[in-house]
């Protein structure tokens, strides 16, 4: 009797209980094994027990070794989602320059490091998909927005870049712009009387990851905007 083929690996960053979450989720019930990292290894570790074919990794991505040590537990990914995040609120004149430079860190590094990592496999085998979740300072830059959206907007470009060399030997970069308030219980409370259709589903975001990471070669897309459909933009 033939064995059966061993289901192909997926790695998300920055798995939370949001975006990152819902993005494993679509993966597994995708045929995937999905290995997840993130500093919460608590959180990690409840999502694994909930969710078959899983394989929880406590990693801070800004750590290149640790980054490193996560890929020798799991092997070569076919897909990657860079979904980890460092934001923060404040203008030029009040935020501490310290955290534009650990946002650059997790947006821009990680995103670098991770792509020097993984992409070399799937160049090797001609097929793989680097997806990155953006949001709307990846497009503008906003007065409170000082220490987030440059590092964002630097992202962006990077994955402009990976795309342009990547592409051409058969890895898709794609970079998705979530244009939105996503739906989790931190943004309910800020927004209490905001109606459901005022948000976006990590549900609905994490289908459209899915949708990147398996485009017909002939119609790969790079730069790709979600919002619900009461969003001004």
């Amino acid at each position: 009797m033939a064995k059966p083929a061993e289901k192909p690996l997926a790695l998300v960053t920055g798995v939370g209980p949001g975006t990152g979450a819902a993005v494993v989720r679509r993966f597994a019930e995708g045929g995937y094994r999905v290995a997840m990292l993130a500093r919460d290894a608590d959180r990690l570790a409840a999502l694994a027990a909930e969710i078959p074919d899983t394989i929880a990794i406590p990693c801070d991505v800004t750590d290149p070794a640790a980054l490193d040590a996560a890929l020798a537990k799991v092997g070569d990914p076919e897909v990657v989602v860079h979904n980890a995040v460092g934001g923060a609120f404040g203008s030029f004149r009040d935020v501490d320059p310290a955290v534009l430079e650990k946002n650059f860190q997790v947006n821009v590094m990680a995103l670098l490091h991770l792509a020097r990592k993984v992409t070399p496999a799937m160049e090797a085998a001609g097929k793989g998909a680097l997806i990155v979740t953006g949001n709307t300072s990846a497009l503008r830059g906003k007065a409170h927005f000082a220490a987030f959206a440059p590092t964002k907007a630097a992202q962006r470009i990077l994955a402009e870049s990976l795309a342009r060399d990547l592409g051409p030997r058969g890895v898709h970069v794609a970079y998705l712009v979530i244009d939105a308030v996503i739906d989790v219980p931190w943004t309910r409370q800020r927004f209490p009387e905001a109606p459901d259709d005022f948000f976006i589903a990590p549900a609905d975001i994490a289908g459209e990851v899915f949708h990147l990471a398996h485009q017909p070669r002939s119609a790969w897309t790079f730069l790709t905007e979600v919002r619900p459909f009461r969003e001004t933009w």
